[in-house]
């Protein structure tokens, strides 16, 4: 009888730990505050220097990340590395020369130039066409009779212009100017211009080393040395423009101009780890976010807690969580790929590069789940409980599964105000396409984006750790963590029946 009863007690203990394990929120409840205050403290530290895109700080972030994701013991997520590198540039400004009739002239002072938009180039003219506002279309043709084919044309630019005579607009950019000199056949193009700042040495980064096209080389030159070029008659010329009368187009003069500039290479990564699942290991679950900010200005650092530190460290406690459900015995059956990207806020690099080479089939993705700001109250929204909401965005979009299995689990584990305002295809701030999930949902993949929207430090230097609402934002990561529970193990991947808009 004794033994009988020691067996009872055995399997009683065995079945209450099997349902133990069997339930989410067992796992749920290593996601803590504590926990994503200590990551956040570290990633948006000042050591980070920003983490912008492709700098030292980046890479430390990006260090500090891979390190968490081994320690807890997720698998190198990209061929046996946890970093997927990707190539990014930058110009490097060599030389910017304009000489009239042997004369230099001083770049920053009497002209500047792109760095860009120019491609490096010398040119020789013996003489420039001035084509007025350089504007060419059916309401007015500044280059009617008049052939500036392989020429150096000369316009005013846009600020300069007011009424246009018999012509309703007011203003128009470069880039029309730009276009209209390359339609018609010019070389080069002179803007003369009231502003003249001092050239860029260094231009923006960017990841697209080739292009379709060129833009014409354009310099920028103010009124004085557009003087020099055209004579006296420059101020007759320019009112003749701006009345409608026509003057003298061809001036000729010695002009030089060369622009010379190097490409710096660079790169910068997404991090990711890989949780193998069981008898759906072949198919996956993505999470991500980019863990990238803006960098520093003028020696401050502008940290980026809430953007997007809140869903970086959200990142790491998820994947704590399951790692502790597979050594407990419940791993997902499906892979779960965690992934923290940069780019992001340059134009959503890491998730394009991503979804152009991704490491795992994009059609056996069942779900990305993107997790972009989770750890604020948005000062605007005054419907509702501010202290218990979510914005869900795109659950609508792709997959007609993901709503409804979305709002279940949150009835059934956190009860949080799903606020789906920014579903709405006349949303003003196109939220729905300003985070990572869009590269995935542009490929056909299922995409949840949970955000906590802007407020007053959105972008700022005061974007800082102390502000964020840690015991709202474990809720929030409470909500991400089942779903993605549901979807790693439920028995069939999400099913893609919405068409992409």
């Amino acid at each position: 009888m004794r033994n009988v009863t020691l067996m009872i007690c055995t399997l009683s203990v065995l079945y209450t730990h099997a349902q133990e394990y069997s339930n989410p929120k067992t796992f749920a409840k290593s996601i803590t505050t504590q926990d994503l205050q200590k990551h956040l403290y570290i990633i948006a530290g000042n050591e980070m220097q920003g983490r912008e895109t492709a700098t030292e700080g980046q890479r430390k972030a990006a260090t500090y990340i891979e390190n968490e994701f081994k320690s807890i013991g997720l698998l190198p997520g990209n061929k046996g590395s946890y970093q997927m590198y990707f190539p990014v540039y930058a110009d490097s400004l060599q030389k910017a020369a304009l000489s009239v009739n042997e004369q230099p002239f001083s770049a920053g002072k009497d002209f500047s130039v792109n760095l860009a938009d120019n491609h490096s180039a010398s040119y020789r003219f013996s003489e420039v066409v001035f084509a007025g506002y350089g504007i060419s279309d059916s309401a007015y043709n500044d280059y009617q009779s008049v052939n500036v084919r392989g020429k150096l044309v000369m316009v005013l630019s846009g600020d300069m212009a007011g009424n246009i005579p018999g012509d309703s607009r007011k203003s128009f950019s470069l880039y029309t100017q730009q276009d209209n000199a390359l339609k018609n056949g010019a070389a080069a193009l002179l803007v003369i211009s009231k502003k003249i700042s001092a050239p860029d040495t260094r231009s923006a980064m960017y990841v697209n080393k080739y292009h379709n096209a060129l833009h014409i080389n354009t310099f920028f030159i103010n009124e004085q040395l557009a003087e020099t070029i055209v004579g006296k008659e420059y101020t007759d010329l320019k009112t003749s423009i701006q009345t409608g009368r026509s003057g003298n187009r061809v001036y000729k003069a010695d002009i030089a101009l060369d622009f010379n500039k190097t490409v710096i290479p660079m790169q910068s990564s997404n991090v990711l780890g890989l949780l193998e699942g069981t008898d759906l290991k072949n198919e996956y679950v993505v999470l991500t976010a980019h863990y990238d900010h803006l960098g520093t200005k003028d020696n401050i650092i502008w940290n980026g807690a809430d953007d997007d530190g809140s869903g970086t460290v959200t990142i790491l406690e998820l994947a704590e969580a399951f790692t502790k459900a597979r050594a407990a015995g419940k791993g997902p059956r499906r892979s779960i790929v965690f992934m923290t990207v940069s780019g992001e806020e340059k134009g959503l690099w890491g998730s394009d590069y991503y979804s152009s080479h991704p490491a795992y089939p994009l059609n056996k993705t069942s779900v990305n789940l993107n997790i972009d700001m989770v750890g604020r109250i948005d000062p605007g929204r005054k419907y509702g409980d501010s202290t218990n909401y979510i914005y869900v965005i795109g659950d609508d979009k792709l997959s007609s599964d993901l709503k409804p299995i979305s709002e279940r689990i949150n009835k059934k584990y956190v009860k949080m105000e799903l606020d789906h305002k920014y579903n709405d295809p006349k949303d003003p701030e196109r939220i729905y396409y300003r985070s990572d999930h869009y590269n995935f949902a542009k490929k056909g993949v299922p995409v949840i984006f949970y955000f906590s929207g802007l407020h007053a430090d959105y972008h700022k230097p005061s974007d800082t750790p102390d502000k964020i609402n840690y015991s709202l934002m474990q809720k929030r990561a409470g909500l991400v963590f089942y779903t993605a529970w549901d979807m790693a193990n439920r028995d069939n991947m999400l099913k893609r029946d919405i068409p992409l808009n």
